[in-house]
């Protein structure tokens, strides 16, 4: 089975894009941004598809953490500190955290949980996670686009060098099984 990244985009697009941040954030908003360098898809599209899979990742987590944050961070028994620093940090500067937590390496699934179970107030929560994901989507999918400008012409290099590669390995690969095999035949027919 052969795996085309460019046939995937085509046929499903900003939607791939979408699904691919609700599971996996920075990893698909940097490779939107390497997409729209690409010019398979628009970079706009790609900042407001990157925007709304972290969003509906952070707001699908925000209401676990409504729903079950107390007995899910218990579980956290060595990082209780970090926790209770993340509450107060949460009462003191709930705006900031929001839009910050997607920001923070460790925090970038476990945080939109902590803001749940700590009660804060959904409607609160929703404004500024779209603040957030906006803010978040801009910056990792620019910096994919202005990555892809470098790795872009390298890939292609790699590409076509790299067919070339297996080519000359799946040759060898040949004439050894070749020599193997006519080996095995020289060897029965001494034997015989």
């Amino acid at each position: 089975m052969h795996f085309d990244i460019n046939q995937l985009i085509e046929q499903y697009g900003y939607l791939a894009v979408v699904i691919g941040c609700i599971a996996e954030g920075e990893t698909f908003a940097l490779l939107g941004g390497v997409i729209a360098h690409e010019k398979l898809l628009r970079y706009s599209g790609v900042v407001l598809a990157v925007a709304l899979g972290g969003f509906l990742g952070d707001q699908l987590l925000f209401y676990i953490g409504r729903r079950f944050g107390t007995r899910i961070l218990r579980r956290f028994k060595k990082h209780q500190g970090k926790l209770k620093r993340a509450n107060s940090m949460i009462r003191r500067h709930p705006v900031l955290f929001i839009i910050g937590v997607r920001f923070m390496y460790g925090f970038r699934t476990i945080g939109p949980i902590i803001i749940g179970a700590s009660r804060l107030r959904p409607l609160k929560f929703l404004i500024f996670n779209i603040i957030g994901a906006l803010l978040w989507a801009i910056i990792f999918v620019t910096l994919g686009y202005f990555a892809g400008e470098m790795i872009t012409p390298w890939l292609h290099r790699l590409d076509h060098h790299l067919k070339h590669l297996l080519w000359l390995v799946g040759a060898a690969l040949f004439v050894v099984l070749l020599r193997l095999a006519f080996r095995h035949w020289s060897s029965r027919r001494h034997q015989d």
